[in-house]
């Protein structure tokens, strides 16, 4: 039972990271930041993915990773153009992460 219950979060976390990274979804405050969230975990987890990382690869994801923290923190306006590039920096910040 518990098994099904994992799979299941795991499908739900799946869509909703699919979501997040699309960019025909309207992009919202909550989702980046669940996003960033989401890697935080992973990383403080020290899930197996994170060590196939390369220290190159490493350093790519964190610095995306603080760019998006920088985006939200400067955020004024919202345009098509600033979510696409947050998405872009999500996809590297999560590279490697998301299976």
């Amino acid at each position: 039972m518990k098994d099904i219950q994992q799979h299941s979060f795991q499908d739900q976390t799946k869509q909703k990271i699919e979501r997040i990274l699309d960019s025909t979804y309207p992009l919202s405050r909550d989702d980046v930041v669940w996003m960033l969230g989401y890697i935080t975990k992973k990383v403080a987890d020290e899930d197996p993915a994170i060590t196939g990382l390369s220290q190159p690869q490493l350093l790519q994801n964190f610095h995306a990773y603080a760019e998006v923290a920088m985006a939200l923190i400067g955020r004024r306006n919202s345009s098509d153009q600033e979510a696409e590039r947050l998405r872009q920096w999500l996809r590297q910040a999560s590279q490697g992460l998301l299976k």
